[in-house]
């Protein structure tokens, strides 16, 4: 089921106790690193999310980020919740002095796994 998935989702995240790095990879990875975004916008997770933008890679993903701020989509405050660099040393210092500037739209209590779990 969805909660059964969600919540396997949520103890398997709650196990990572650092930030959030995302390599260049395929689908999959993309996937995974929009989903830990919206977590982070929703208030699931407080982690740095960061992108390893080696040869800009990632250069069109953090424009479309952009655009969707500049056409309301995402508020330019969780356009933050990304930090990225070309590279490990530069994405790392970045990371550390990362301090989440946007909203979250549910607190992080509210998504305790044992809550979700308990609906059943």
């Amino acid at each position: 089921s969805l909660q059964t998935c969600t919540s396997a989702k949520l103890q398997w995240h709650k196990k990572l106790r650092l930030s959030l790095l995302s390599l260049a990879r395929g689908y999959g990875t993309m996937e995974e690193l929009l989903e830990i975004i919206t977590w982070a916008q929703l208030g699931i997770h407080k982690k740095t999310v960061g992108l390893l933008n080696v040869d800009g890679y990632y250069n069109n993903l953090l424009a479309l980020f952009d655009t969707g701020v500049e056409e309301g989509f995402i508020k330019p405050g969780a356009r933050n919740i990304v930090v990225s660099a070309p590279s490990a040393k530069e994405l790392l210092e970045k990371m550390e002095l990362y301090t989440p500037s946007h909203k979250h739209i549910a607190s992080h209590q509210s998504w305790k796994v044992e809550q979700l779990a308990g609906d059943s």
